[in-house]
């Protein structure tokens, strides 16, 4: 518009006839042939209006370029954004699809790790348990050395010992039963001499008779041996002779030294005549070195025993020592059987089991070595 209006103030009308520019699309309405009055004057009015007519044509284009411009530009930003939008969506599943491979990958971590923690602990218990058992047939097998050294150091040709030579026994018995005694009162005397030194000592050959229902009991047990005393052979022990055997004045620690005799966690050592700690447990619990914590009673007491880890000691007098080792001698040869390393015959096996529950029952009625 500009421009045609330099057009116009550049070129100044000539007076008389002029042709009329071509209409623009915004003048259709506008008459095709100029006006000139009759004297060929040029009308102010109608180049105004001329004027105005372009203008507005004029801007009636720019407004229609400007238009299809912006539409032109809003249909290249509704393009871009939906790329975008595309874009971002593709990248939230891409950040999603890391998360939780990224959340499966720390769970299984975890898992592992819990595993390998229950593992190690497992491993860790049945190490703790078997060095306990180690522990447990250490002592015993000390103990049987011990009692064989005693044994043998109290074997002298001077005073032998009757019970590592039993032949010593059975010439004097067979010769007081077959002998000829020439002179009465001698032969008696003898006898009477023989017998006051004899009596003491067990009798070197017994009567033995197999019990058909303890023997059948002991069979079937033998065909898949355990530890669990619902089996009718486990079960008749535990009532005539564990049970017995175990049953202290001090209930509650009764029940607990039979715990940890079944469970083989039990420690007896002998006892040094100083001040010793005896753990967590009171005094009176644990009793002293002349007083039973098992009886109760007040007894010299040589030995104590540890429950488990427990670090508490508790003093036993030499009967109650003797009970709790004839069971734990009981308990110890039945976990060999069952880990197959008593390699004899049933009928052997079975009557070692009697004398182990003969050692019980006279432990039970108050029977036991001086040593003890």
């Amino acid at each position: 518009s500009q421009v045609s209006l330099e057009e116009e103030s550049q070129n100044p009308p000539t007076v008389g006839l002029w042709k009329p520019l071509m209409p623009s699309k915004g003048d259709k309405e506008e008459p095709e042939g100029g006006c000139q009055d009759a004297g060929g004057v040029h009308d102010p009015h109608s180049t105004e209006q001329l004027n105005v007519s372009r203008l507005r044509s004029s801007s009636v284009e720019i407004r229609e370029k400007g238009s299809e411009f912006l539409r032109d530009e809003l249909h290249k930003a509704q393009k871009e954004l939906k790329l975008k939008d595309k874009e971002c969506e593709r990248l939230s599943k891409v950040r999603e699809q890391l998360e939780q491979e990224l959340e499966e990958l720390t769970a299984s971590l975890f898992e592992e790790a819990h595993k390998m923690v229950r593992e190690a602990n497992t491993k860790q218990a049945a190490a703790e348990k078997q060095l306990r058992e180690a522990r447990g047939k250490i002592d015993m097998l000390q103990a049987e050395v011990t009692a064989l050294k005693t044994l043998v150091i109290t074997s002298t040709p001077s005073s032998p010992n009757r019970e590592l030579h039993p032949q010593l026994q059975s010439p004097s018995k067979t010769g007081f039963r077959k002998g000829h005694g020439r002179n009465k009162s001698t032969s008696s005397a003898v006898v009477s001499a023989a017998s006051q030194s004899v009596a003491p000592e067990p009798v070197s050959r017994e009567c033995r008779e197999v019990d058909s229902i303890l023997f059948a009991e002991f069979q079937a047990w033998k065909e898949s041996p355990t530890l669990d005393k619902s089996c009718s052979f486990l079960d008749r022990i535990y009532r005539e002779d564990v049970g017995p055997c175990l049953d202290f004045t001090k209930q509650e620690l009764s029940e607990l030294v039979r715990v940890a005799v079944e469970q083989n966690t039990l420690t007896i050592e002998p006892v040094a005549f100083q001040t010793v700690p005896v753990g967590k447990v009171a005094a009176e619990e644990c009793g002293g070195p002349k007083k039973c914590a098992l009886s109760g009673l007040p007894r010299t007491c040589k030995h104590r025993i540890m429950l488990g880890d427990s670090g508490n000691y508790y003093y036993i007098s030499p009967s109650c020592r003797a009970r709790i080792t004839a069971v734990c001698n009981f308990f110890t040869y039945i976990r060999y059987i069952q880990q197959g390393l008593v390699r004899q015959d049933v009928e052997l096996m079975y009557w070692e089991v009697m004398r182990l529950r003969r050692e019980m029952s006279l432990a039970k009625l108050g029977f036991y070595p001086s040593e003890m």
